[in-house]
C-alpha cells in the first residue's frame, strides 16, 4: 500500500513578507483555488499584530468570505499569544492553531517578542483555549536544526523541547528549519529518532531551502519518518522576523513532484493545482 503523505499549503507564509498590500478580495479568490486542490490544510491566516505582519491584518474578514463546503481541506491559524488564539477561536472554520516556539532565546524574542520561559506559559495556556473549543494545536519547533545567533542547540536540546511539549497534550509537532540551514544528516538523525520514539505523535518538516538543496531536505525527512510537510507555490516567502536574507519555503510543485515519485497517496486534483499555480503568479506579480 503507497505511503500517505500529508501536504500542508502556506500562504500565509508567502504573503506575510509580501511588499505589496493583497487586497482581502485577492486573498480569497487565491485561497478558494488552493481549496479545490486537496491539500490536508490550508495555513492561510494568522492573528498577531498588525504592526509586525501588515499583510494579515485582514485575517478576519478573509476567513468570513471562504466557502469550505466543497473542500475537505483544514484551516490554520498562525498566534503568537494568548489574544491572538482567543481571536482564533472564535472562527469556526479553523481547525488548527499553530504556535511558533523556538529553542533559540534569540529568535523567540525576534519572533514573539517573549522569552522562551514567557513562551512556555503562553503556550500552556492556549492549548487548553484550543481544548475548549475544539481546536488542536500544532507546535512549530523553529531553529529546530541550529541558528546563527550563538544559541545553543543539539540534539539532546531538541529531545528534551519535544518531551516537554508532548507533555503538554500537543500531538502535532513540525520541525522548522527556519533558516535553510538544515544539513541531511541533522535532518535523518532527529527524525528518525523523534517518529520511533512518539509513534502516535505526527512530526512535520517545515523547510526553509535554496533550489539547490530541496530534494536533500525532503528526501532526508521522508526517508527518516516523516510524513507531514509544508510548502508553498514557487517556494515563495520566508520569514520576516529572522531578520537575515529571506530563504525561501519549499516548493510545492517539488513536494508534488518528489512524492509523486515515490508513489506516495496524495489524492491531489493536478488540474485544480494547475489553476492554482497560474492564478499565484497573478497574485506575486
Amino acid at each position: 500500500m503507497n505511503k500517505k503523505v500529508k501536504l500542508i499549503e502556506c500562504p500565509r507564509d508567502a504573503l506575510q513578507g509580501f511588499s505589496h498590500w493583497v487586497p482581502s478580495a485577492q486573498k480569497v479568490a487565491y485561497y478558494q483555488s488552493l481549496l479545490k486542490v486537496g491539500f490536508d490544510t490550508l495555513d492561510c491566516v494568522s492573528f498577531v499584530s498588525p504592526k509586525a505582519i501588515p499583510q494579515m491584518a485582514d485575517s478576519a474578514q478573509v476567513l468570513h468570505q471562504l466557502d469550505l463546503s466543497n473542500t475537505s481541506t483544514k484551516l490554520l491559524a498562525i498566534v503568537a499569544n494568548e489574544r491572538g488564539a482567543r481571536e482564533a477561536c472564535a472562527h469556526e472554520k479553523i481547525t488548527y492553531l499553530g504556535y511558533p516556539f523556538s529553542i533559540s532565546e534569540n529568535f523567540q524574542i525576534r519572533n514573539t517578542n517573549k522569552t522562551i520561559a514567557e513562551s512556555v506559559i503562553i503556550l500552556q495556556r492556549i492549548i487548553a483555549l484550543a481544548a475548549q473549543h475544539g481546536k488542536e494545536v500544532v507546535v512549530y519547533l523553529s531553529m529546530g536544526f541550529g541558528n546563527p545567533y550563538g544559541d545553543p542547540w543539539n540534539t539532546a536540546i531538541m529531545e528534551a523541547w519535544v518531551a516537554k511539549i508532548v507533555g503538554f497534550g500537543v500531538n502535532i509537532i513540525s520541525l522548522s528549519d527556519t533558516l535553510g540551514m538544515a544539513k541531511p544528516e541533522r535532518i535523518d538523525s532527529l527524525f528518525s529518532h523523534l517518529t520511533k520514539a512518539y509513534t502516535d505523535i505526527e512530526f512535520g518538516a517545515h523547510f526553509h531551502t535554496t533550489t539547490e538543496t530541496w530534494f536533500e531536505k525532503v528526501n532526508a525527512a521522508f526517508l527518516a519518518g516523516c510524513s507531514r510537510f509544508d510548502g508553498t507555490i514557487k517556494g515563495r516567502g520566508g520569514c520576516p522576523m529572522a531578520q537575515n536574507e529571506l530563504v525561501g519555503n519549499m516548493p510545492t510543485e517539488r513536494l508534488i513532484s518528489y512524492f509523486t515519485a515515490q508513489q506516495c497517496e496524495l489524492a491531489l486534483s493536478n488540474l485544480a493545482f494547475e489553476s492554482a499555480y497560474n492564478q499565484s503568479h497573478t497574485l506575486f506579480s
